[in-house]
């Protein structure tokens, strides 16, 4: 029998401030966490929530991931550890790159200073696993323990797989999400010679105007449980994961299939598992990334998923006002549309001004309002798309 998975914890650094609910607050305020065209953690300092052997012992990529880590593990009530039997608790730390910022720093050691100088740490310290390996380490978390490197889909495929995990008996609890620090100049040559990059520096999804995705970075995880452990150990329930589903494009390496049918396929098959309808969908967080391509590829794979009610179901994106996290994005992400949907509340998309012909959706342009959902529990999607045509979408439940 499938078990339900609750979320009893979240955790997240982001340009907007350390703390999920820094992320949640001034999002919805409107305000931005960009500057200068990228979105920075400039109030994250490593040696405020980790000791100085974390510090260095570890890329900032993992950095981020152990503080937003730690935030969710405090706030499932667990800063005593976790409880039930450790080899039953999983630990899944999705990233697109991983360690870019140590690959880049050791090779420059190596150039200028010769092999020998090259730390014995660097390959440890780099691997896009290490999040999860050293996160799984800190917590004592000795079930099942990897990374998923899905580009910017990472952090969602991350959560999915976390929950079949419990849903399906091979673990009770998981420690997942995703992470992200790639604000180097390799990556950002990279993707400027790569023409994604907006040049005026601005994200706005959505918008006539949009040049490109705006590059950040950050880190967000959630503590998932089987629900009626939880329940019988006290937990507070945030909300319930009810329906994951991931396909792929096989399309292109970079650009999405221009008509979104994966995408809109994921969409179907995520409320399929959760046994929802278009109907029991009161909000969207778009993968919205301010491309020409993925804004328009998205919009009609959720009109052609959502059917009539796509047009009535506000749907806004959290990289208006963070950029785009890659693999950290889908987690982050995910933070977010909770929060949004146990605050009933619809964020808005910033800097969105002026409509393009064709994306006609709700896009909750300039600020945010109040979500019509009732009294009872509210349903929520949240979209991620990724380099290599990877599609994840989750479904979202809050009390």
């Amino acid at each position: 029998m499938r078990r339900s998975v609750a979320i009893t914890g979240v955790g997240a650094v982001t340009p907007l401030g350390v703390g999920a609910r820094t992320l949640h607050e001034r999002w919805s305020a409107g305000r931005s966490g960009i500057e200068d065209g990228l979105g920075r953690c400039d109030e994250f300092e490593p040696r405020d929530h980790l000791s100085v052997k974390e510090v260095r012992r570890s890329d900032r990529f993992t950095q981020l991931a152990l503080a937003a880590a730690g935030e969710a593990i405090e706030d499932a009530g667990m800063s005593d550890g976790v409880p039930g039997d450790a080899d039953r608790s999983a630990c899944v730390i999705g990233t697109g790159i991983g360690g870019i910022t140590t690959i880049e720093e050791q090779h420059t050691i190596m150039e200028e200073r010769g092999p020998e100088k090259v730390s014995p740490l660097g390959i440890p310290i780099l691997m896009a696993n290490a999040a999860s390996g050293v996160v799984s380490m800190k917590y004592g978390l000795r079930g099942q323990s990897f990374g998923t490197v899905s580009a910017c889909s990472a952090g969602a495929h991350a959560i999915g797989v976390a929950a079949r995990l419990i849903a399906y008996g091979d673990a009770d609890r998981a420690v997942a999400g995703g992470t992200e620090s790639t604000l180097t100049p390799l990556t950002i040559a990279g993707f400027t010679k790569m023409e994604a990059l907006s040049k005026t520096g601005v994200s706005r999804p959505f918008d006539a105007r949009r040049d490109g995705f705006v590059l950040g970075e950050g880190a967000g995880v959630l503590v998932l449980e089987e629900e009626s452990g939880a329940r019988e150990r006290g937990a507070r329930i945030l909300g319930v994961l009810k329906g994951y589903a991931s396909t792929s494009d096989a399309y292109h390496l970079t650009a999405p299939e221009p008509e979104g049918r994966g995408a809109r396929r994921a969409i179907e098959l995520a409320l399929e598992d959760a046994g929802a309808s278009p109907e029991d969908v009161a909000y969207v967080n778009a993968h919205g990334t301010s491309t020409p391509l993925n804004d328009r590829a998205e919009t009609e794979a959720v009109k052609a998923a959502l059917g009539a009610r796509a047009a009535s179901v506000p749907m806004s994106s959290t990289k208006s006002a963070i950029g785009h996290l890659l693999g950290a994005a889908g987690a982050v992400e995910a933070v977010a549309t909770l929060l949004a949907l146990r605050d009933r509340i619809a964020p808005p998309t910033l800097n969105y001004g002026e409509p393009d012909e064709g994306l006609d959706l709700d896009y909750v342009p300039g600020k945010a309002r109040p979500l019509e959902a009732g009294d009872g529990p509210v349903l929520g999607i949240s979209n991620s798309f990724g380099f290599g045509g990877h599609n994840v979408v989750l479904c979202i439940e809050a009390p």
